[in-house]
This record gives structure tokens, C-alpha cells and sequence, in this order.
């Protein structure tokens, strides 16, 4: 593999119905869901963005039209910012609009796992290496994971996956990791097993929502095999190009908040929102109002 390889597109996966916000996520897609004044779809296209990433490939489902129209230019909207000379806005309603030709979208029709979700977007894809993205795992870091995961990837080539290690009992909620050697935040990664039990999992190493993929991973996905849950496992397809490509797991330096969970979404609330100077000193005193109330309570 070439050094400078370039990875060019990303696949996000948002066909999700988003169950567990309801009743919000009735008529919004969960990917709209703000995290303070931003989507969590926004979050994730920065993050490619900052990467280098140029294609973007949203993979959806019935009832995500409105992601669709969130990505699209707004003539009016932008049009009254400009003559109210509401310049920062303005600023920040381009940064939601993405150039013509850059966004490609794949519907999947029926809900059988992630892998199938990427399957789904195969002839966009191509015979090139690509990002996948996953909008519901939110990573905070001075440098975006995806650009800390490409610079490594020009050293490994094959597969890699974004890793951090959870706590054993939350481990058959993930695809855990089997290592061997370790270079860094590198590791050679020898099995993989998605959402083991706690008795039998070789580690405690868990898959986050970041992977760069060689494309013979959507040759595995192609024979859509039922893997854990009675779904079509990406961690399958990656596990079986162990050996062969090979697949590596990536230690990102950064947080990792779970926004697929409503404790998790409240938890990256509370600190992107402490994060923001202009946020900052007005929330806090939120906080430890919220504090005081609760203790005299108890």
C-alpha cells in the first residue's frame, strides 16, 4: 500500500428509526437531534471534513428527508440573514450547506444491522479504501479522531478501527479486540468478536464508531451472513480480513460520548456546553443551582 494513500469518501450510516428518543424522533431524525446548537449529523461532517474527506455518503431510510433538507442550501433563510447583516450566523448556515456533487445517498430498505447499512452503499463506494461514521458516538479531541485515525492509516494500510477500553461489564454492548502487538495507539488486532459476554470476551478493548476499510470488506458484507443479534455485523466482515489485509486497532486520544443513549447525549451536553466560552460561565451556575436544589431536597 501506498504511504500517502488518500481517503476521499465517507459513509454515514442514518437509516436508524432512533427508538429510543422517542417521542422526539417521531417526525425528526435522531441525526438532527441538537447537541447545544448543532445536529449530531453536523458534528460528524466536521469531523470528516477536518479529515480531509470530500465525498460524503449518507446511507438512509424512509423518513430522513429532512436530513436531506438540513444538507441543502437555504436561499431565504440565508437571503434575511445577509439583510439583517447577521453575519456569524450566516457564517455558520454555510458551514451546514455541502457543494453540489459532493453528497450521495443510499436508501436501505429494511433494518439488518450496520453491516448491511454499509453493504448498502457499495457502488458508491467503489474498489477504493473509505471512512465509515457513525453520528450517535460523538468524540471530542484536540485533533478530530478520523484526521489522528488517517495519518495513522498511512502507516498501516488495511483496516482500522477506533478503539477505547470499557468497562468489563459493558462489553457485550460492543465488538471487542483481540491484540498482539502494540505500536502507540496501533495495535495489531488477531480476532474480534461483537458483544460477547463478559465470561468470554478476549478483552475489554471496545469498537467506537470510527473505521477506515479496506474495500474487500464489502465483499464479506456481499454474502450477508447473520452474525450477532440476527443482524449483518460490520465487525464480521472486518474480522475476516484478518490475515489478509489485515486490521488494526486505533487508540484515539479524545472523548468518546455515547449520544445513541439518552444519559450519554446529556453527558456530551454538559460538556460541549462548559466547552463553549460564551456558554460557559452562564451554564455552570445552571449546574451548581441544579446542585443546590437537589441536596436541599435530600
Amino acid at each position: 500500500m501506498s504511504r500517502q494513500t488518500r481517503i476521499k469518501k465517507a459513509v454515514f450510516p442514518v437509516a436508524g428509526m432512533g427508538t429510543r428518543f422517542l417521542p422526539a424522533t417521531k417526525s425528526i431524525p435522531k441525526e438532527l437531534l441538537p447537541l447545544v446548537d448543532r445536529p449530531l449529523i453536523q458534528y460528524a461532517i466536521d469531523e470528516a471534513r477536518a479529515a480531509g474527506i470530500d465525498e460524503f455518503i449518507f446511507v438512509t431510510a424512509r423518513g430522513k428527508t429532512a436530513l436531506e433538507d438540513y444538507l441543502d442550501h437555504a436561499p431565504h433563510l440565508a437571503e434575511t440573514l445577509r439583510r439583517d447583516n447577521k453575519t456569524s450566523l450566516l457564517a455558520e448556515l454555510e458551514n451546514t450547506r455541502m457543494p453540489s456533487g459532493s453528497t450521495a445517498y443510499a436508501r436501505q430498505g429494511e433494518p439488518r444491522g450496520l453491516g448491511h447499512a454499509v453493504w448498502c452503499a457499495r457502488h458508491l463506494i467503489g474498489d477504493e479504501p473509505f471512512a465509515v461514521i457513525l453520528p450517535d458516538d460523538v468524540i471530542a479531541g484536540a485533533v478530530p479522531c478520523l484526521k489522528q485515525m488517517v495519518d495513522a492509516y498511512q502507516t498501516c494500510g488495511g483496516n482500522l478501527v477506533a478503539a477505547m477500553e470499557v468497562a468489563p461489564e459493558e462489553v457485550g454492548s460492543y465488538g471487542i479486540l483481540e491484540t498482539t502487538h502494540r505500536n502507540g495507539p496501533l495495535c495489531t488486532v488477531s480476532g474480534m468478536v461483537e458483544k460477547p459476554s463478559p465470561k468470554t470476551a478476549p478483552s475489554n478493548l471496545a469498537v467506537v464508531g470510527r473505521y477506515i476499510l479496506d474495500a474487500a470488506v464489502l465483499n464479506h458484507l456481499a454474502r450477508k451472513q447473520v452474525g450477532a443479534g440476527g443482524e449483518i455485523q460490520l465487525t464480521d466482515a472486518i474480522a475476516a480480513e484478518i490475515g489478509k489485509s489485515g486490521v488494526h486497532g486505533f487508540r484515539f486520544a479524545g472523548q468518546r460520548f455515547d449520544c445513541g443513549s439518552k444519559a450519554g447525549f446529556l453527558r456530551a451536553t454538559v460538556a460541549y456546553a462548559l466547552a463553549r466560552p460564551d456558554l460557559r460561565d452562564d451554564f455552570r451556575q445552571c449546574l451548581d443551582g441544579a446542585m443546590h436544589v437537589r441536596v436541599a431536597a435530600e
